[in-house]
């Protein structure tokens, strides 16, 4: 059976410890989404959505209940399965679903997560910036995202190291094992060894 080539995506992703404030456009993407099956880098992920909704992220918001306060508000909904993340790359065939199901599914099972996503267009690409809340804060994750692969990336500043093909940020491994559980030993780790930038994508340019 065929694989659609745009049932991938090609991506870089960044630790960072915070949000630019020039980045905050106040609207963000309010996301809440659970998953089902999270081992080994595969995963089966339901998610709402909504841009009419702003919520501070912190280790007290609990994703059930600002989906029960505000389910109405949440319109747009997905189903996704994952492969592991390989070179920046990962299978993901993601398919739109009825909000309302994918609400019941989130709030019956599954491990879920909250953040917030900005949106902004950094040098000759455009990032996402996820802030997480509940168990996965502080955590601030910058991706640069494109049709192919994320070669000769313009890096800013506020990315302080790569994290791209690490499966413990990934949002699954997120959601099995939250970054409020290892950030401390992270920390002594990044301390320890410094930050890296992967170098078989070509040429890194840093600090915009």
């Amino acid at each position: 059976m065929d694989i659609a080539m745009n049932d991938f995506e090609y991506e870089r992703r960044f630790f960072c410890r915070a949000l630019p404030p020039e980045l905050d456009d106040g609207e963000p993407m309010l996301i809440v989404q659970s998953y089902y099956v999270h081992d080994g880098n595969y995963a089966l992920r339901v998610r709402l959505q909504t841009h009419g909704v702003r919520i501070d992220m912190n280790a007290d918001t609990d994703p059930i209940a600002v989906l029960r306060q505000y389910r109405e508000r949440f319109t747009e909904a997905f189903v996704t399965v994952k492969g592991p993340s390989v070179g920046g790359t990962r299978y993901e065939a993601e398919r739109e679903i009825d909000a309302r199901i994918a609400a019941e599914l989130v709030m019956r099972g599954g491990r879920p997560i909250i953040k917030n996503r900005f949106s902004a267009w950094i040098g000759e690409d455009g990032w996402s910036l996820d802030i997480f809340g509940g168990a996965n804060a502080p955590l601030v994750v910058a991706e640069a995202e494109r049709s192919g692969p994320v070669t000769n990336l313009q890096i800013p500043s506020f990315c302080v190291t790569e994290i791209t093909d690490q499966a413990r940020f990934s949002n699954d491994g997120l959601a099995s094992r939250p970054f409020s559980q290892w950030a401390a030993d992270f920390d002594a780790e990044l301390h320890r060894d410094g930050p890296r930038f992967q170098t078989q994508f070509g040429r890194n340019r840093m600090g915009l």
